[in-house]
This record gives C-alpha cells, structure tokens and sequence, in this order.
C-alpha cells in the first residue's frame, strides 16, 4: 500500500490575515494601525503600510502586530490577550508553530465627544 502524503503550503499573506482577524476578536482593541514606514523594509514588502506582519523563519511562524485600543483599556492585559489569540489561532489552523507575537500599541481611540 503507497503512502499519499501532501504538503500544505500557505501563503504569509493568508497568515497575516488571520492574525489581523485574532487580533480584531479581543475587547478593547479597536482596530490594526498602520505602522511607521521602515525605510529597508519598505522596499522587499509587498505592502509596508500594513499592521500585521509575518516572517516565517525556519517553518516557524513570527508576526508583528501593531494596535489601537480603546481608552481605559489595561493595555498589558489587551496586549497579551492578543499574543494569546494570534497564537492560538494560527496554531490552531496551520498546525504550524508561532515562536513570536510582537505587538505594539500604535493609537488609543478617543471617540469625538471626549
């Protein structure tokens, strides 16, 4: 009997979209900032603007995350939630492992009144 092994492969593309999503499902994060212009990575992104970014390092996955959150949150503890969801997801779905979540709090949003 042969043995018919197939290999997934998935776009980071597909990846950072998943963590964008993560990211989104934690209370008290508002949205994904667009993070400063890094002149070297710039220029091999596809998109440099983006808030979400994913390397992967060795069939490890490493993403980078940058957040707005909602005033009054405890920014620690969204913070970590997010590691924890990214990770969990993405681990979840791919079966591939994510050595590193990196988030950065971009932004607090203040609504208009305030």
């Amino acid at each position: 009997m042969s043995d018919n092994k197939t290999e997934l492969s998935i776009n980071t593309e597909v990846i950072r979209k998943m963590a964008e999503i993560a990211a989104l499902e934690v209370d008290g994060v508002k949205g994904i900032s667009k993070r400063n212009i890094d002149l070297k990575g710039a220029l091999k992104a596809k998109n440099p603007l983006t808030g979400v970014v994913v390397e992967n390092v060795n069939g490890a996955i490493e993403i980078n995350v940058s957040i707005c959150v909602a005033k009054g949150v405890n920014v620690k503890t969204v913070s970590e939630k997010v590691q924890e969801n990214i990770k969990d997801k993405i681990q979840t779905m791919t079966g591939t492992a994510v050595t590193k979540v990196n988030v950065s709090v971009a932004d607090i949003a203040i609504t208009a009144e305030e």
